[in-house]
């Protein structure tokens, strides 16, 4: 079952950058978003996985994540990104499921594992994102 993302979320939060890599976030459960990405059109010069837009889709998951946490009167930005990347991916689509590690008032970690079409896992993050009140 997808859970839909809340109807305060701004456009899911999507950007433009992740609209040009193809990220898309498939289920919206705040204990447990998924997001995916093609990797045609997103490779090194090898044809493998390039790792910044793996990082991008690190980013984007754990920050739609710590968004949901903080709620719809709250912004978040990402303040530190580890990735570790243990295996290429060459084609299909790659599968970001992002988990809560903590949860605080004003920081929030997650732990992002991306795995292939086949179920090997190609990468394993941690994201750190810090949560603001808007400005007024």
């Amino acid at each position: 079952m997808t859970t839909p993302p809340p109807d305060w979320l701004p456009d899911g939060m999507r950007s433009p950058l992740d609209d040009k890599l193809g990220v898309r976030i498939v289920d919206y459960d705040p204990d447990r978003l998924v997001a995916t990405m093609p990797v045609a059109g997103n490779e090194q010069p090898f044809g493998l996985l390039h790792g910044g837009a793996t990082c991008t889709l690190v980013e984007t998951i754990g920050s739609v994540a710590a968004a949901l946490g903080a709620g719809p009167d709250k912004q978040v930005v990402g303040i530190e990104l580890n990735a570790s990347y243990l295996r290429a991916a060459t084609s299909g689509t790659v599968t970001a499921v992002c988990t809560p590690v903590r949860r605080g008032r004003s920081l929030s970690t997650f732990l992002i594992d991306i795995t292939d079409d086949q179920g090997n896992r190609t990468a394993t993050a941690r994201l750190t994102c810090m949560t603001l009140s808007p400005k007024r």
